[in-house]
């Protein structure tokens, strides 16, 4: 099990050491990723990260549910993470709500912290961080604080409309689903987030997935990907 972490006393601190940074010098990377065979086998003394990119409605968070009932991955939703600060009412909470209302991207640390303590406090091994990165500086900011780079990266490409359809309608109450912030959340992916894209392609470890379709013809395309962590 992971150490468990308490509080995030400061979350614009830089971290303490961890059990991922100690864990660093023996963890693998892969630098080429174009076959099942290649995907690195899970094992217990080290975090299976997937991170889980595309704009807003790309439908990375219902993929995920899938991937976490078909290969029992923990689903750890930056999103979501920073909705839960925004709900406790701390002081972190309102300068996120504020950020997240101007379509901005919340500051790397405080994201990648609360994504740290949710993965400590969590029995399992394998994680789907879903939407994180989403920046050169977040991707930085993981790396340097978790001491880890993904084992894997699913890319949900899916077009504008599509996306901002699919947002509207499904209307959940959220802050930023209109139409005016989803503009800007998609004027900041395109800006912000390809670098990150690019740059796990060149690491090999890069699978990009046509969102369109139905929920289950888009998991087709994705399960072949993790199919050899069943055997």
């Amino acid at each position: 099990m992971w150490r468990r972490v308490a509080s995030v006393s400061h979350l614009f601190s830089h971290s303490k050491s961890t059990k991922f940074n100690q864990g660093a010098s023996t963890f693998k990377i892969w630098e080429t990723f174009t076959s099942e065979s290649e995907i690195p086998t899970p094992s217990k003394g080290s975090p299976f990260i997937t991170f889980v990119l595309g704009g807003p409605g790309s439908g990375k968070g219902t993929q995920c549910a899938k991937i976490v009932e078909a290969f029992g991955f923990t689903h750890v939703s930056a999103g979501d993470l920073l909705r839960r600060e925004i709900a406790s009412g701390s002081a972190y909470g309102s300068v996120i709500l504020s950020t997240i209302r101007e379509g901005k991207i919340v500051p790397s640390q405080v994201t990648v912290e609360l994504i740290q303590k949710e993965m400590e406090s969590n029995d399992n091994y394998k994680f789907l961080i879903d939407g994180f990165p989403r920046s050169e500086e977040n991707r930085k900011a993981f790396e340097q604080t978790i001491g880890a780079e993904p084992d894997v990266v699913l890319f949900f490409d899916c077009p504008e409309q599509e996306m901002v359809k699919r947002v509207l309608n499904r209307n959940q109450g959220r802050v930023d689903d209109n139409i005016d912030t989803i503009k800007k959340r998609l004027e900041i992916f395109d800006e912000l987030n390809w670098p990150v894209i690019n740059y796990y392609s060149q690491r090999g470890k890069l699978h990009k997935i046509n969102a369109v379709g139905t929920v289950d013809e888009i998991f087709e395309k994705v399960r072949p990907i993790f199919a050899p962590l069943s055997k």
